[in-house]
């Protein structure tokens, strides 16, 4: 945290795994959480780490498989922008449909979003309950991943909300699209699957639902660096079916 919105924080210090600049946060957020997965491997535990830094490592066992993002926006976190998280999931296999556990953590306020496949889902400890549409039948708040030619593909989405949040973090949107805060989550260009690992667990944990932009699966996606897909979600399901007629409709 003292890093974040630094000179020294956002100095670039090599190139990570997964293709993106490495800056000091990453490194030193990504040290801190190997730090504890190899006292886990020291007691005794076999598993392998993915990690959009270091890239994929074993302990002693391809699976279970550990997935973390050690800063997820990264941007928002170089430039003082107080909203960025830990993302960390648990798989059992090598698609989306085998995360088994999934946990984001916002780093400024502490919120912790969890969810154990057919455990449920919580919110600070606390069972996590999705607010229900302002407006039945009606995007009140819509959530998009930020980049110029995204809101060119949103456009259609966009007319047919009320207000519209970028907020830099595709991990902590989803979890408060998860919560029904924002009525709809959409990345209308394809994001890596590695980002949303935990985010779809909690999401799937509280009755939401999330599809590609076509209306497509995602279980069988493959989670690694590669995988990239667009993405529509949220906690209503006459919501998410409305978001998919609209950017049908415009295509």
């Amino acid at each position: 945290m003292p890093l974040s919105g630094t000179e020294r924080g956002r100095a670039q210090v090599g190139m990570g795994a997964g293709g993106d600049r490495t800056v000091e946060v990453d490194r030193i957020a990504e040290s801190a959480v190997f730090a504890e997965l190899e006292a886990l491997a020291a007691r005794g535990e076999r598993f392998s780490v993915l990690s959009e830094e270091a890239g994929r490592k074993s302990f002693g066992a391809d699976y279970p498989l550990v997935v973390v993002d050690p800063v997820d926006g990264s941007l928002n976190a170089k430039q003082g922008i107080p909203f960025f998280n830990v993302m960390i999931s648990l798989l059992d296999g090598p698609t989306i449909g085998d995360v088994s556990v999934g946990s984001v953590l916002n780093m400024v306020n502490g919120d912790r979003w969890t969810a154990i496949r057919g455990g449920g889902a919580e919110r600070n400890g606390e069972r996590l309950v999705a607010l229900p549409p302002m407006r039945q039948g009606h995007i009140e708040l819509l959530g998009l991943e930020s980049s110029p030619r995204s809101l060119e593909l949103a456009a259609p989405l966009i007319e047919r909300s009320s207000k519209v949040r970028i907020l830099g973090s595709m991990a902590l949107s989803m979890m408060h699209t998860a919560a029904g805060g924002l009525d709809v989550f959409c990345a209308p260009l394809p994001m890596r699957v590695f980002d949303m690992a935990a985010s779809l667990l909690v999401l799937d944990e509280c009755g939401g639902v999330a599809t590609d932009a076509a209306g497509g699966p995602l279980t069988a996606l493959e989670c690694n660096l590669a995988t990239r897909t667009t993405l529509v979600c949220s906690a209503d399901r006459e919501l998410h079916a409305l978001a998919l007629r609209t950017l049908a409709g415009a295509r």
